[in-house]
This record gives structure tokens, sequence and C-alpha cells, in this order.
């Protein structure tokens, strides 16, 4: 028999996309279903739309399709997508005088993005603790090399001596932030559309207020028409997923740099190398590879979800419900795996602290300090002092001497061809001036190098992850008792 080519769906739809989209509902939207569906029940019942005995019957099919599992729910025929399928195994179960019922007052627009906002909100909060641990590890990270010199870079060239500590302490700032940015993004998302129908409201006396707190939303989306049209609920999750990667992918490109042979800052642990299949030298650090990849695949995945909301209608449209969800929840999975990654690399992580002391003073990176002392113990205006310190170095690069081999003697010559004056500097200041480590130890000011300055940043950034994480357990408990509170008056309806 030839295919009826006005019957729906047609095959080609059907295969790219009510199939993948089904798939992807099943994964994402079949727990936060049952949920709304549960909240909406007690509701309308609260609420006098529907009798005890109504509601107890769709609880009591809900629970029946749950315990069937999401793989009960089948597409047979023309079934478009899981909303449809859970309502045909309701309507069976409960009778189609209950079952039809679950409607009431409801679209499958404010109902689809519902489930978004609380799919959404699992992950969210999942990358946020991954990240709230990730900046855990750095810290312990950090404490541990307070007193480890480095070579500090501008511009891909050494500049001045500076901690391991601090560097990393540079890190935990933007993550910080990169939290705070997460966080926003939680905030705008916990808002539910409920009640908003297909976008106009309903004229039956719900209660919006009641089905967002018994979901565990914050508060309502006050216009129904922002309730079915709004996408910065997730441009903002794009956003805060976009500085994340961009701030990771920089610190990834240090940590390629450290870990070369050329560099030797820091060693990966062996659980993360990889040999060549040639080469028996070789320990390839794959796995920041693979992070600069993936963080990649997130950025484009963040990017994609902003391009996909942009030049849109403000209405509902399929660009930012099933379309978007591989993006959008691609790209919060993706930064997950990142992060864990991390994790897990940082807590392996080795610093060489002897090379990286040797490297603290090469470049003649403490010279900056003896600029300075010119100007403190000496006098000379900072432009004078620059200049004959810059024209020392010159001599040293041209000579190929190294910074230890600098003398006092060197530097007066120059001042007197220069400037015409023999500097009045003892030899114990000019060795101090191109110590790297007093050169650390004086930098004491708020957010300095010296581990005393760093130690104080770095008890600010744990002060900051506790209160993090004392926000988080604050918002699961909220969410707990949204659960149970649900949980309760389900239990309530079905024993009535």
């Amino acid at each position: 028999m030839s295919r009826d080519d006005s019957a729906f769906p047609h095959p080609v739809y059907d295969k790219y996309v009510l199939q993948p989209f089904y798939e992807d509902a099943k994964t994402y939207y079949y727990v936060p279903m049952l949920a709304a569906n549960r909240a909406h029940v007690v509701m309308l019942q609260r609420c006098g739309i529907i009798s005890k005995p109504n509601a107890k019957a769709l609880l009591d099919a809900l629970q029946q399709v749950e315990s069937l599992g999401v793989d009960a729910l089948t597409r047979d025929g023309g079934v478009e997508d899981l909303f449809f399928a859970m309502e045909n195994k309701l309507i069976e179960s409960a009778g189609a005088a209950y079952g039809g019922n679950l409607q009431l007052a409801r679209s499958r627009n404010d109902l689809g993005y519902a489930l978004t906002r609380l799919a959404l909100r699992a992950l969210l909060l999942e990358a946020m603790a991954d990240l709230l641990r990730l900046r855990q590890s750095l810290l312990e990270f950090a404490r541990k090399h307070l007193q480890t010199l480095m070579p500090g870079y501008t511009h891909t060239q050494p500049a001045q001596p500076t901690t391991m500590a601090h560097y990393i302490a540079g890190v935990l700032a933007g993550l910080q932030r990169d939290s705070s940015r997460l966080c926003f993004a939680h905030k705008t998302n916990n808002q539910s559309p409920l009640g908003a129908a297909a976008l106009t409201g309903s004229a039956f006396p719900i209660d919006r207020h009641l089905s967002a707190r018994l979901l565990g939303f914050d508060e309502i989306q006050l216009s129904t028409y922002d309730s079915i049209g709004a996408s910065d609920n997730l441009t903002d999750v794009a956003g805060a997923l976009s500085t994340l990667g961009v701030n990771l992918s920089r610190f990834t490109r240090d940590m390629l740099f450290w870990a070369t042979q050329e560099s030797g800052a820091v060693r990966i642990h062996d659980s993360f190398i990889q040999i060549s299949s040639i080469m028996p030298q070789k320990r390839n650090p794959v796995v920041l590879e693979h992070l600069r990849a993936r963080i990649s695949r997130m950025l484009a995945q963040a990017q994609g979800i902003v391009m996909q909301c942009h030049n849109i209608p403000f209405s509902d449209t399929q660009d930012i419900e099933d379309e978007i969800v591989p993006l959008l929840f691609g790209s919060l999975e993706t930064a997950r795996e990142i992060l864990q990654l991390y994790v897990a690399v940082v807590d392996g992580l080795e610093a060489n602290v002897e090379h990286l002391q040797e490297r603290a003073i090469s470049g003649f990176t403490t010279v900056t300090e003896l600029a300075d002392v010119l100007v403190r113990e000496c006098g000379l205006p900072f432009r004078q002092a620059h200049s004959v310190v810059s024209a020392l170095v010159n001599h040293a690069q041209h000579e190929k001497l190294k910074p230890d081999e600098l003398t006092l003697e060197m530097l007066n010559r120059i001042a007197t061809e220069r400037i015409g004056i023999r500097l009045t500097l003892g030899d114990e200041a000019f060795k101090r001036a191109l110590d790297p480590r007093a050169f650390v130890n004086e930098r004491v000011l708020p957010g300095g190098a010296a581990p005393s300055a760093t130690a104080e940043v770095l008890k600010a950034q744990e002060e900051s992850i506790d209160d993090d994480r004392h926000w988080l357990e604050i918002v699961r408990a909220s969410l707990s008792a949204a659960d149970q509170e649900l949980q309760d008056a389900v239990r309530r309806l079905q024993a009535s």
C-alpha cells in the first residue's frame, strides 16, 4: 500500500525531529514531568477545580506510570511527544472522565518551559558543586606553594618574580566570579511559568504560587507572556559557561606551557600521561589537550544557545524548546566533565619547586625592584632610574651575563655615563634588589605576591567557597522541603 502523504507524521520528520526529541525528553523531562503533573493535580484539587476522587485517580495513575518506568512510554502511531505518551497512559489507567482532566488550566507551552527549568536547575546545581570542588582543590594546591617562587609573565615573557600561590590566587578570583555567574543563572531560571497556559493564563481560579512552591521554584514569572516567551534563563547559562570556559582555557594554556620540557614548571600525574608509540622518552600530557578541546566544545555549545535564541519571535517557538535541548543540556554536561577532570588533575599536580626558583630570576625579572631602590635610596626620578637599569640589562645581555653576575660597579659605570652621577648605593642593597625572594617578600600590599599577602587572599577565597557551599546547601534543603511537601500532599489525596 502506498503511504498517505497527508498523515502525520511524515517519516522524514518523524526520523529527524520527533524520534530524537522523544529520546531527549525521556532523558531530561521524564522525572520533572512526573513531579509537575503531581503538583498540578494537588493544585487543581485545592482550588476546587477537580474533585478529590478525580485527584486520587490521577495520582494513582501517575504512580502506576512511574512504576512501569520511562521505557514503558513508547511512541506508537501518531504519538507526537512524551507529554501525549504519558497523558494517554494516564487516561488509560484513570479512565477518560478523570484522566482527561490533567490538562485543565494548562498547556504544553507552560508545562514545557517549566520542565526545561526544572531539568536545567538540577544540572546547574551539579555544575556549581563541581566548580566548588575545583576551587577547593586549587586552594589546597596554592597553600602548599606560598613560598614557591616562579617567574610571572606578561606578553608571554618573564616579567617579575612571583609565587605559584600568587598565580593560583588570581585563577581562583576568576572562578569565584564564575560561581557568582552560575548562581545568578540559577536565580533567573528558578521561576515558574506554570499557569501561563498557552500565553494568556487561564480562566480557571488556579493558584500559580502553590504550583511554584510545590516544585521548589523561588517565585512565579509574573507576566504570562514572558512565561512562554522568555529565553534569558537559557542565555544566562550560556553567558556563565562562556566566561567559565574563557577563564579555564587561559589557565589550560598556561598549564600546557608549564608541562613542556622547555618550561619544566609542573609535573602532571602519571595516570594522565600517555606515551608515544615510537618515542620512548615522551610524556604526553594529553589530559590537558582533552580539556582544551572540551572547553572549546562547551564554548561552541554556549554560543549556539545564544545564536538559537537570537532573532526569533518573542513567543512560544520550537527554537527554544525541543531544538535547544542538545545545546542547553549538552553545554552543562560538558562543563561537568571539564570541572571533574580538572579536580582530578589538580589533585595530582606537582610543582617543580627548585627549577621554578631558578627560573624566577631568569630574564632579569627583579630589575623593577632595582629601579625602585634607586628612587627610594638614591633619590633619582623614576624615569632616570628606569633608564639606568635598562642600560644595565642591555649591557648584561650583550655580554651574555646572568643576573647573578651583575655588579654594583657595572651599575655605577652606566649611571655615570648616562646621567653623570655615581650612585650612593651599598653593595648589600644592590644584591637584595636583585634577590627574587626579597622582591616577592616586599610585595605586602593587599593582594600582593608576598606569602603573607597571598595567604590573606587565600583566606578570603576559603571564606567565599564556604559561603557558596552554604548557599548550595540552603538551595538543596529548600528543594528537598518542597519535594517533601509535594509528597505529603500526594499521600493525603491518595489515602482519601
